[in-house]
């Protein structure tokens, strides 16, 4: 695998899959390590470890512990792959709208019935994990040279190594453009209400000497207005047949808003993002996280007791307000069904 020296938020390390839990950051680097697949449930539930490609990564390996398992039960045959069936579906559930992990699952269990063993499983887990990086890296490599140089550009959430096996896709092509194009500046939204933008995306730019400004979510349209962004460049966790994409709550947002200013809005995604199942963003499940996200802060209630709360974790821009879509094998343009369709052919040959 390619190394390019930075973050490695996912990692297996003597069949003990061991994440960087990201709940903590940027205050403590704490590493979980996990030997039980439902550790593994509970840690992308609970925002231990996010973003589509590393949620995907981290599924896989949770297969892999799965089937150390029931191998330690004795089981085999049907019994076996059984097991490994459970395992998939419940570990499915913990975040919906992610298509990388249904994905990953899928994956594992088609290792699964064709070799019937173990071994198989972490040989595909370890592939999962090395075609990631290899894939944000061409990310990166295919959606640099679409920023001009010394580009002002601005992100949402965070797409960057921490959501991935490392380097990021919306951040894989901030950072070429960095090393490449001499950046300016990212803009990086505070993302509420988890403050992913605050703690993430900010924190690992920052370690990698990457020029950045955080600012409030709501401020972004007023920069745009006064002529400070050249482009949006954001990620995603799933694209659909037609080119309609669901990335973090606020997402949608930006889009009008670059639409409005004749901004180009760029999603960066790899191929295992792209869902050809599902025909448009109508038809995408949108998770709904807790009310306490909205109504404590730092473990303290500031909402009036009683408040109902609507805490959608994402939204869908429809996909005539993206301007490309950027994947591992070329940037895709509008019509995006045959494109979409076309990358992933070429990625089977």
């Amino acid at each position: 695998m390619k190394d390019y020296g930075g973050l490695r938020p996912v990692r297996w390390e003597q069949d003990t899959l061991v994440l960087l839990d990201q709940r903590l950051l940027p205050g403590q680097e704490i590493d979980l390590r996990i030997t039980d697949w439902r550790e593994a449930f509970v840690a992308i539930r609970d925002l231990a470890v996010r973003g589509a490609p590393a949620i995907g990564v981290t599924a896989a390996f949770a297969m892999v512990l799965a089937g150390i398992e029931a191998d330690r039960n004795g089981l085999l045959g049907q019994d076996w792959l059984r097991h490994l069936e459970v395992a998939g579906a419940r570990l499915e559930e913990a975040r919906p709208t992610a298509v990388n992990l249904a994905w990953a699952v899928s994956r594992m269990l088609a290792a699964a019935r064709a070799k019937g063993n173990t071994d198989a499983l972490r040989a595909e887990a370890n592939s999962i994990l090395a075609e990631d990086l290899e894939a944000n890296l061409r990310i990166g490599a295919h959606g640099g040279p679409l920023l001009p140089r010394r580009a002002r550009v601005l992100t949402h959430c965070n797409a960057g190594a921490l959501a991935t096996s490392g380097y990021g896709t919306a951040l894989g092509v901030i950072r070429w453009a960095h090393n490449e194009r001499d950046l300016a500046m990212v803009f990086a939204t505070e993302t509420r209400p988890v403050n992913q933008g605050v703690r993430l995306t900010v924190w690992e730019l920052l370690r990698d000497n990457v020029p950045v400004t955080l600012i409030p979510d709501s401020a972004a349209a007023w920069l745009m207005h006064n002529g400070e962004i050249d482009a949006v460049v954001v990620g995603a966790d799933r694209v659909v047949a037609n080119g309609d994409t669901a990335n973090k709550i606020g997402t949608y947002a930006l889009a009008l808003a670059a639409a409005r200013h004749k901004i180009p809005f760029y999603v960066a995604a790899g191929l295992s993002t792209l869902d050809l199942g599902t025909a448009d963003g109508s038809s995408i499940v949108i998770e709904e996280r807790s009310a306490s996200e909205l109504t404590h802060f730092d473990g303290k209630m500031v909402a009036p007791a009683g408040i109902q709360v609507r805490n959608p974790a994402f939204d869908v821009t429809p996909a005539e307000l993206i301007t490309a879509i950027i994947t591992d094998v070329g940037v895709l343009r509008e019509p995006y069904g045959p494109a979409i369709r076309g990358a992933l052919q070429k990625a089977e040959l």
